[in-house]
């Protein structure tokens, strides 16, 4: 690792705020996320004695009010835990939850499916948040401080202000009529009736205040108390702008949906991929099956070390397809569905489908799913069920302590905005992650195990994945992007492990994204280059894509330093610290 460059941690950028660097290495610990100032409050906690779980959440929590249309208070995710002490791997779902009158046509009127942009910005696409149980669960099972101190960051940060960068004004941007539709989300977004400038300041004074309750109180505030009473009145009846066109229905979310919250604690995914042990969220998640599934089959296929980059790619590609083709057909809430896990999983289901995967031609999507009850060689089952959207706008962080414990933590409002909706005097933007239920199935006449219910949880594709060599923490990647979060962790990976990339390169490298869908996004690098030409020779069709994903890892080095790695470019570029770099 000769040459890596490091940035302190305490460095300031010329605005004031903390400089970022898509890269670090050092001692004391590790944070990376998408933005300077989540990353620092996550290194304060760690410099203050806190371990990887406080730092994970301060992170969380910061990036609440620097990027608030990725995630926050009124939304949901996925932890995964590496536990230094004994080397297990541990996780925690914080997925919303449908209202328990929610039924499978939750977003059907008049016999047709809500058009997807209406059914979003509504109270309708709001689950019950799942973040404030997540970071609360994950305090009091590793954590050594308490929710009120590793908040205080995050509510001093809300105070006083961030510095707006190109990013956050183009993501304001992008929401600023809707913003405009609802007076609570325009008074903080929209100072002064206009887009926030970049280089100015912009201050959230009410999730301070928030965050300080929260502390305060504890998170039965949401579950029990007076914000979510606030979280109940805005979903029932939003609080629309006068005189708007919008169509913004209400939703059905009660106190009782509230108190009935319980979070998922699922055993993690579990799959070995060239003697190594990779984890991640088990369902509702999709995001640790699929992962691993894909893995299988390619460590089936071969040894990706001795390829070309365009057969690398195309194996990568293909795998990714027939994984997912499994995904949309078996994976969704295991309290609704029976979602066969470990036979997903297994390198037995693996090898039956790793025959479909051929060197000189591609599949053709929809590809049809296996049954990995009763696998069989190259056999399919039923037809084929696409891969419906996602929205990309999600958010990732990495923590690592002084002590060898690594957080892995994936967590999101669905949208960028979510649903554009921000409880009125409470700083913070509720979800639209009732969105990724399948509106009505998705192939007429065959089973679809995403459909809406009752307490239902949504089908996910968040991947966080903690990597163990012998037992021992090796690294932890994660990203956001929807759907592409499956194919960015699992490049992520390959690239490293496969291609022997340096993490930081591994994260860097030019990405391609195929879900089981008739094209395959592809970014500008590889749009360009001459691996594309040598893909479409064997049938793959590409879209354009600007950027796909936006991940974070960090990794144990072999002298014992933590190394943090962030985008270079993507989203901005993201931030990586260390306590102290060296």
């Amino acid at each position: 690792m000769a040459g890596l460059g490091t940035v302190p941690a305490a460095a300031q950028g010329a605005s004031g705020a903390p400089a970022k660097s898509p890269l670090a290495t050092g001692r004391g610990g590790a944070v990376a996320s998408v933005d300077a100032d989540a990353s620092a409050a996550g290194i304060e906690v760690l410099r203050g004695g806190g371990n990887a779980v406080d730092a994970a959440v301060a992170t969380a929590a910061a990036l609440g009010v620097t990027e608030p249309y990725s995630g926050g208070i009124g939304g949901g995710g996925y932890l995964v835990h590496y536990r230094a002490k004994d080397h297990k791997v541990l996780t925690i779902g914080g997925r919303e939850r449908a209202p328990l009158s929610a039924g499978r046509n939750l977003f059907v009127e008049k016999g047709r499916p809500i058009p997807f942009d209406e059914a979003v910005t509504s109270g309708r696409s709001v689950g019950v948040p799942g973040a404030p149980a997540t970071w609360d669960a994950a305090l009091r099972s590793w954590g050594s401080r308490p929710l009120a101190q590793v908040l205080r960051p995050a509510e001093r940060l809300a105070r006083k202000g961030f510095t707006v960068d190109a990013t956050f004004r183009q993501m304001t941007a992008d929401n600023e009529k809707r913003f405009r539709d609802f007076p609570d989300s325009a008074r903080l977004f929209l100072p002064g009736g206009r887009l926030p400038a970049v280089g100015s300041t912009l201050r959230n004074p009410d999730l301070a205040r928030t965050y300080e309750l929260l502390g305060r109180k504890g998170v039965g505030a949401v579950y029990r108390g007076e914000l979510g009473r606030d979280i109940v009145s805005t979903v029932r009846k939003p609080p629309v702008a006068h005189g708007t066109s919008r169509v913004v229905r209400s939703g059905d979310l009660t106190g009782r949906d509230l108190r009935a919250y319980t979070l998922e604690r699922p055993a993690p995914t579990h799959t070995t991929y060239r003697g190594l042990d990779v984890y991640g969220p088990g369902p509702s998640s999709s995001g640790g099956t699929t992962v691993a599934e894909a893995l299988n089959v390619l460590e089936k296929k071969g040894d990706l070390r001795r390829v070309d980059k365009a057969t690398y790619l195309h194996r990568y590609l293909e795998a990714s397809r027939i994984a997912f083709a499994d995904r949309n057909r078996w994976v969704g809430d295991p309290a609704f569905e029976k979602v066969p896990t470990a036979a997903l999983t297994s390198k037995r289901y693996a090898a039956s489908r790793a025959c479909l995967l051929k060197d000189d031609r591609a599949l053709t999507s929809p590809l049809a799913p296996g049954d990995p009850r009763h696998p069989a060689p190259c056999a399919t089952t039923g037809r084929a069920a696409p891969t419906p959207y996602e929205g990309q706008q999600t958010t990732h962080l990495t923590t690592a302590d002084r002590w060898g414990n690594v957080v892995a933590y994936t967590f999101t409002l669905e949208q960028w905005g979510g649903s554009g909706i921000t409880v009125p005097g409470r700083g913070f933007l509720l979800n639209n992650e009732l969105t990724d239920f399948s509106f009505t199935p998705v192939t007429p006449g065959v089973h679809d195990p995403n459909l809406p219910g009752p307490g239902k949880r949504p089908r996910s594709s968040i991947a966080p994945t903690i990597v163990l060599d012998h037992g021992r923490f090796a690294f932890a990647v994660g990203s956001p992007g929807g759907s592409t979060i499956i194919t960015t962790a699992l490049q992520t990976l390959l690239n490293h492990v496969d291609r022997g990339m340096p993490l930081a390169d591994a994260i860097a490298a030019p990405r391609a994204s195929q879900r089981n869908g008739a094209t395959t996004d592809l970014e500008q690098a590889l749009w360009d280059g001459t691996v594309r030409r040598q893909l479409e020779a064997k049938g793959h069709v590409f879209k354009l894509s600007p950027e796909i994903g936006a991940a974070t890892g960090v990794q144990r080095l072999p002298d014992g330093r933590w190394l943090a790695a962030a985008e270079k470019t993507r989203r901005g570029g993201g931030s990586a610290m260390v306590v102290r770099p060296g």
